[in-house]
């Protein structure tokens, strides 16, 4: 298993419950694939740049072990998502 890293923006404008949800839902994602996730909540900052004509963010960062097709999964998740979903990133650390 490797370790990744996922950074992703959330719209800021999104209740409470919807941020948890989308949280947990990638948490578990990567859980139900045998992995293990750490996830650090930001919250909302400023973007440097509008993305879709909003001006901030909820930040979230995750941390997870995973089996090298379970990024593509989480990838193919978050493009679906793509209106509540502003920008996202996911690394390989070393």
């Amino acid at each position: 298993m490797k370790k990744y890293e996922v950074l992703y923006i959330l719209a800021a404008n999104l209740d409470e419950a919807a941020k948890e949800a989308y949280i947990a839902r990638f948490e578990n994602l990567v859980k139900e694939a045998g992995g293990e996730a750490t996830v650090n909540k930001w919250g909302v900052r400023k973007l440097a740049y509008p993305v879709n004509y909003k001006t901030e963010g909820y930040y979230v960062l995750m941390d997870f072990t995973a089996n090298a097709d379970l990024p593509l999964e989480i990838e193919r998740q978050m493009r679906i998502a793509k209106d509540e979903i502003l920008r996202f990133m996911i690394i390989v650390k070393e």
